[in-house]
């Protein structure tokens, strides 16, 4: 008798038992998160619905670590000098699964779950950029992924990562500083977005702060020869700077705005301050552009005669993209699948396309982008997580197609069952990579060896912000 038909045969039939077996994982986890929809939806309208700018979000976190507590995980508060951040664990030891969770919301973004501009009374802050389904949905996956560990009794860690004050605040960047991700095997994340895709993608570094100028006040008709304009200061620096942006690389991006400019014409004012963000994809031009920024404040200084003192706020590497990972997620993302507007939804996403520039056929929700490297034009802390540990993410569409962030129609669609939709879109996908990854040690490893590959067998990471701390203060 041959032996190898009969032993392919044993293959074959072994492949097919375990292609089963994930199948029935696969259909088991998504009808037991689509069982909760209602409960995580709810979840998610509250943190909509508190709005909590950066590290001021304490009813946000404190749901969603009470939520992470009743389902059974361990709960760490107030971690990395932030009041609002959280770590939340289940199991032990290796492999650890980490799972980003964010929760603010941005200031002047104020708007009522409507196709038109509708501010909501009494709020200031709106989900703009979905950071309250981003955290319930990375919740919902981690507690998923921890009722299938003790259903199968499967060793391992699962972790989320409550995130505050992503939005410019940077708290990743102190979590990862404070080593609270050294043990972590990889790293899932994900963003609200218009549409549904896995693919990998990169973005800009950035570093910000404000630079402050402190001169002398004086009658600016009476003694104008005794005063020193601190808005002198200001306004000559961003003079130079904007001629700087004639010698920069193409790539780089520079914004500020001027927050404090005095308080009456005829008075000199003798206190000034700006924000300034730069960006580049390369984090070592950032550094270079910085110093740059510095030298034009120091210049206007001294053409002034005002004082200059500046502040570093944040500041974030780019993301580094994982493909190994990336691929994995894909694949469970296009098992996940899309989903369909309902008709009073297409209604509504045709009044918020009215008012669109892009717009996209409204069937972009029923379909996951094929998989292709990208780049974004923004930037996020989660660069300084994927630095340290393979990390890999992905958009799902939460605002109508052609929705752009931080925008009052994102805020619209975010507090409606559009958004609830895709937040479970991304929950499902984020808990079947989760689970995969605990039963995968060689696609673990491969993630490390495409990492160092790509940072360098020697790097060592520091952070751009050096030992400052959280600026807690940063949104009042």
């Amino acid at each position: 008798m041959n032996k190898l038909p009969y032993l392919l045969v044993c293959l074959l039939f072994a492949a097919g038992a375990a292609m089963g077996q994930k199948k029935k994982t696969s259909d088991d986890v998504i009808q037991s998160m689509d069982n909760k929809k209602d409960d995580y939806s709810a979840i998610a309208d509250r943190i909509w619905n508190f709005a909590e700018v950066g590290y001021q979000e304490t009813q946000s976190s404190q749901l969603l670590q009470e939520t992470l507590k009743n389902a059974g995980f361990k709960v760490d508060a107030g971690v990395a000098d932030m009041p609002t951040s959280f770590v939340a664990s289940y199991g032990s030891g290796k492999p650890v699964i980490g799972i980003l969770a964010e929760f603010d919301a941005l200031p002047g973004l104020s708007q009522q779950a409507l196709p038109e501009p509708i501010s909501a009374e009494g709020k200031a802050a709106g989900h703009g950029c979905g950071h309250h389904l981003f955290g319930t949905a990375s919740s919902a996956a981690g507690i998923a992924v921890k009722e299938y560990m003790e259903k199968n009794k499967i060793k391992g860690t699962i972790r989320v990562y409550g995130t505050p004050a992503e939005e410019g605040g940077g708290g990743k960047i102190y979590m990862v500083r404070a080593g609270l991700m050294e043990d972590v095997d990889a790293m899932l994340e994900w963003h609200p977005g218009n549409s549904n895709s896995a693919s990998p993608s990169t973005s800009l570094a950035n570093k910000t702060g404000k630079f402050r100028f402190y001169g002398k006040s004086a009658h600016a008709a009476g003694a104008p020869e005794q005063g020193r304009s601190a808005l002198d200061a200001i306004e000559a620096m961003n003079f130079m700077l904007n001629m700087m942006r004639e010698h920069v690389t193409p790539e780089t991006r520079i914004h500020y705005i001027i927050t404090k400019g005095g308080d009456a014409p005829n008075v000199v004012p003798n206190f000034a301050e700006g924000y300034y963000y730069v960006r580049h994809p390369d984090i070592m031009e950032v550094k270079n552009l910085w110093e740059r920024m510095v030298k034009t404040a120091e210049g206007a200084a001294i053409g002034t005669e005002t004082r200059m003192e500046y502040e570093v706020l944040n500041g974030v590497y780019n993301i580094l993209p994982n493909e190994t990972l990336a691929k994995i997620m894909q694949k469970n993302m296009e098992i996940v699948g899309g989903y369909t507007l309902t008709p009073d939804e297409i209604e509504f996403a045709k009044k918020i396309q009215a008012t669109l520039v892009n717009k996209p056929d409204l069937n972009t929700t029923q379909k996951i982008k094929p998989y292709k490297l990208s780049i974004s034009g923004g930037s996020s802390d989660v660069g300084d997580v994927s630095w340290v540990v393979p990390t890999t993410g992905l958009t799902a569409a939460t605002w109508v197609p052609g929705t752009p962030a931080h925008s009052w129609q994102a805020v619209a669609a975010g507090g409606t069952d559009i958004g609830h939709k895709g937040m479970m879109i991304a929950a499902k996908t984020l808990a079947l990579t989760a689970i995969e990854l605990l039963n995968s040690p060689e696609v673990i490893k491969a993630s490390w060896v495409e990492l160092r590959s790509k940072t360098g067998e020697g790097f060592q990471y520091e952070s751009l912000i050096g030992d400052r701390k959280p600026p807690l203060d940063y949104r009042k």
